[in-house]
């Protein structure tokens, strides 16, 4: 055993917390190591809406919906987070994301030695795990933090819409709606190729972005991938859509080979 800081309970050298992307919302989309991961971990933890958590009969979310399907339910812990809380690092927030890495440092002093918290797509790509693995890092210094990528939303769609993302020397340009108009703005305006996570508050902002630069048309809008209320295709003005919403805008490309 390895001490940390003065006054914190020991904590074993080899106790590992490993973010574990599991994939859009197709259990069949998880890679061979994070379903080897999964199985491994002595606990694995899933994100639920904070205010929610305290209601047993709150259906699973898109994480747990998918590890479900790998994991027994003895083995899985929800963690409250403040999800929809759009205020920034609110108290709300910096409470939940606290809590939950207390939750998790608990789990090793009570003999835990992998935890891994699932989130869907990629664990490096604006999820929740960043600010679990901060938490942890904070509490106990001696913990491992690891990761698994998993498959993202804007390469599952780009897969069911057929529209490639990338080609020769166009650039990829990935953010948040949340980030406001004026980067989206300034991404239509360029060569490549945008994807906008999260659009589902701002979506008539977006539409109207995309017919001021002329790209509307060449736009495909996923909602819900991997579940049985996806949805695939074209984008209108008046969608109602989800928090988890990805929006792709393919670069404009006139023949083959043509950004080589």
């Amino acid at each position: 055993m390895t001490g940390t800081r003065a006054g914190h309970p020991p904590v074993a050298a080899t106790a590992t917390l490993t973010g574990v992307g599991v994939g859009p919302g197709d259990p069949e989309l998880l890679t061979l190591r994070a379903v080897r991961v999964l199985a491994e971990a002595d606990l694995v933890v899933v994100p639920v809406l904070d205010r929610l958590a305290a209601d047993p009969a709150t259906p699973p979310g898109r994480a747990e919906t998918t590890v479900r399907a790998h994991v027994p339910a003895d083995r899985l812990r929800r963690l409250p987070f403040a999800l929809e809380d759009r205020g920034g690092v609110t108290a709300r927030r910096e409470a939940a994301w606290d809590a939950a890495a207390r939750a998790v440092v608990d789990a090793f002093d009570a003999g835990a030695r992998s935890v891994a918290f699932a989130t869907i797509g990629d664990p490096n790509v604006y999820s929740t795990f960043t600010y679990l693995a901060d938490g942890v890092r904070a509490l106990r210094p001696a913990v491992r933090l690891r990761t698994v990528p998993g498959v993202t939303a804007m390469q599952e769609l780009a897969a069911r819409s057929g529209v490639p993302l990338c080609q020769g020397r166009e650039p990829l340009t990935l953010l948040p709606a949340t980030a406001g108009a004026a980067p989206v703005a300034a991404a239509l305006a360029g060569p490549g190729t945008v994807v906008v996570y999260k659009g589902w508050r701002r979506h008539r902002e977006l539409v109207d972005e995309l017919r001021r630069h002329d790209r509307l048309d060449d736009a495909v809008l996923g909602c819900g991938l991997g579940l049985p209320d996806e949805r695939i295709g074209p984008v209108g003005p008046d969608d109602e859509l989800p928090y988890l919403s990805t929006l792709l805008v393919p670069a404009r490309r006139d023949r083959r080979g043509g950004k080589l």
